[in-house]
This record gives C-alpha cells, sequence and structure tokens, in this order.
C-alpha cells in the first residue's frame, strides 16, 4: 500500500494546509517523492479556487464613529500608521499587535520592547519636552493622545491636520474601572476588536468579583505610594492608581484623611500611618519602574522601606506581612490589564489571609 504523507493528502483532497508542517526527506524514495509532488501540483491546481490553501486576515475598511473625550470622531478602521502616547492603551495595542509609528519612548521603561526597541517606532520623548516634530514626521492617519501628554491635544490636531487625533484615558471625575473598559470598547471598535474588548472587559469584571468575594469586609486597608525613600499616602477614590481601588472592592479605609492625586502620594507622616494600625498595605513603588540610574536619589525599594520603618514596626500589617506590593512597572502601564493583575494579586493575598 502507497502511504501518502498528510501534507500531500491534504494537496490530493483539496484540505487546507496547516500552517508550519514539515516532511522530512526520505532519500530511498526520492524518485516516488517526486512523482507525488508533481502529481499533487496538479490535483492543487484544479481545486485551489474553491479552497486557499492559507487564511489571510483582510483588515477591516471605513470609519468608525466613536465617541472620545471631546465628542464624537470618525476614526478610520485598522488605521495604517498609529501614533500612541497614553500609556494606558499600550498593553491592549501590544495584545492585539498593534504596529505603532511613534510612540513617548521616554516614558514606556522596558514594558514594552517590542515598541522601544524597535528602530523603527519614532520616539517622542516624554511628556516633559516631547518632540512632537517626530509625530508630524511619522505622518499618522491616527494619533492617540491624551493622559500625560493632555496638554498638548491642541497642538497635536494643529500640526497634524490629515490625522486623527483622539483622547480615550481615563476621565477625571468618572468611575476609573468603568473608564478602562469604555477606553477598550473604542479600542475594539477602532481595530476592529469587539469580541476581543469584550472579553478584556469581562476579565476586569471577573478579577474584581474574585477580589470581593476574598475580603471580608472589615479589614482595614492603607494604599501608599513609594517614592525617593519616602512613604506617600494615597487617599481612597482619589489618590494615584490605587485610589479606586477602595471603592470597586468596598475596603474599609484605616484612615480618609484628605488627599488628591499626587504622582507621590500626600504627605501625612509615617506616623499617622502606624497611629491608623491598617491590617493591610497596599503599596505602589513608583521607582520600581525605572532603571537604577533613573531612580530618584535615596529610592528604597517599597518592601525594605515600609517593614524597615521603624514607626510602622508596631502596625498589623508589618506585623502579619500582609503587604501587597504592586508589579514594578505598574506605575507605568495603569492600565485595564494592570487593574486585572492588581486584583488578582489582592484575591489571592486575601485569601491566604
Amino acid at each position: 500500500m502507497l502511504h501518502i504523507p498528510s501534507i500531500l493528502r491534504g494537496l490530493f483532497t483539496c484540505e487546507p494546509r496547516r500552517k508550519k508542517t514539515e516532511v522530512s526527506p526520505r532519500t530511498t524514495r526520492t524518485a516516488g517523492m517526486a512523482s507525488l509532488l508533481i502529481a499533487a501540483a496538479l490535483s492543487l491546481s484544479a481545486c485551489s479556487a474553491a479552497t486557499p490553501t492559507e487564511t489571510k486576515e483582510v483588515p477591516a475598511t471605513g470609519t468608525v464613529t466613536i465617541t472620545d473625550n471631546h465628542g464624537k470622531v470618525e476614526v478610520p478602521v485598522n488605521p495604517a500608521r498609529v501614533v500612541a502616547l497614553d500609556n494606558t492603551v499600550f498593553d491592549t495595542l501590544s495584545d492585539w499587535d498593534v504596529e505603532l509609528v511613534a510612540a513617548p519612548k521616554g516614558v514606556m521603561g522596558s514594558a514594552w520592547p517590542e515598541y522601544t526597541d524597535d528602530k523603527e517606532v519614532l520616539d517622542v520623548g516624554n511628556h516633559r519636552e516631547p518632540n512632537l516634530e517626530v509625530v508630524v514626521g511619522a505622518q499618522p492617519d491616527l494619533i492617540i493622545g491624551g493622559y500625560r501628554f493632555g496638554d498638548y491635544y491642541d497642538e497635536l490636531k494643529a500640526q497634524s491636520p490629515e490625522a486623527i487625533v483622539i483622547e480615550i484615558n481615563p476621565r477625571d471625575g468618572e468611575d476609573l474601572m468603568s473608564e478602562l473598559q469604555r477606553q477598550t470598547e473604542i479600542l475594539g471598535q477602532i481595530f476592529d476588536r469587539e469580541d476581543d474588548a469584550k472579553a478584556v472587559n469581562a476579565e476586569l469584571d471577573s478579577a474584581i468579583a474574585g477580589a470581593k468575594k476574598a475580603y471580608n469586609g472589615t479589614d482595614t486597608v492603607m494604599a501608599v505610594n513609594t517614592s525617593a525613600g519616602t512613604i506617600g499616602y494615597l487617599a481612597p477614590v482619589v489618590g494615584r492608581s490605587l485610589g479606586p481601588v477602595f471603592p470597586a472592592l468596598g475596603l474599609v479605609p484605616a484612615l480618609e484623611a484628605e488627599g488628591d492625586d499626587d504622582h507621590k502620594g500626600n504627605d501625612i507622616g509615617v506616623e499617622a500611618i502606624a497611629q491608623s494600625n491598617p491590617a493591610w498595605i497596599i503599596a505602589l513603588d513608583r521607582d520600581a519602574a525605572f532603571a537604577p540610574e533613573e531612580r530618584e536619589a535615596g529610592s528604597v525599594p517599597a518592601d525594605e522601606l515600609i517593614t524597615g520603618s521603624e514607626a510602622l514596626q508596631q502596625v498589623q500589617a508589618v506585623q502579619q506581612k500582609q503587604i501587597v506590593i504592586l508589579d514594578p512597572n505598574f506605575y507605568l502601564t495603569e492600565g485595564i490589564q494592570a487593574y486585572i493583575a492588581l486584583f488578582g494579586q489582592i484575591e489571592t493575598a486575601f485569601a491566604k489571609a
């Protein structure tokens, strides 16, 4: 009986070829194999019109109307040349294999090497001294601005009149989790990944539900930010990054002092933190996202800083080692994927207590 390799059976029967299928050479049947390949080619020519050998994704065409932070905007679907300046969208764009023509590498750290290490992706710099001429030179179809680059919205529109400029970062005064889901939904519309966007949003809902279930509802929680060897207070609701976690999970604050969204947290003194005696401390290490040579003077890892503080030695969270340290890149990412991971961390920590 003649045994036909699977790759050839597919050709004879007009079945699609599987990707990356390899056939090892057989030196003793070279002539026979050559005959089979010729026959296979003839058979394939008769049926290739009916059954393609490769499935290639065809980009969507046309436009979609989205509502960004400024109102309704008509945006091209699957734009060919994209500039992204908002750190909160990079994880989603990366997961969806969206190529960029320019990005602010100065505020991306090492979180997205697929963009920062790619020399073809032009560097806009950082938000303090951006090189907006680079954006112009990239000739974008779409510019995703906002967040740290929110002050440059009008300038970006004026300098790149042929491009669509949008801002879809979470808006002040709105529920952060809902805003992150809104952002993801809009990106799904733009890049023809609406089902993927729904899946990501559902994952956030699930992560929140899991952390809520693991929380006993009574333990007090303190959120802090560490930077340059100091511990800053992150107030419930308004505190940078971690404030919105309190209402999302229904956490009981150990302290409800006034605060704002300062990126270094608010200075209330470690004595005030100690007096509040939190059962849990959740810490954002701001310096951890940067290379050692880029960190501020006096920088100390969050865990070492908190557990080594003389004033905090009698705090329940320190004594019982109930301290949750965020992912080192959280300060840079802050997108929906970062919060999904954070809620997973919190769930795991609460469940072990």
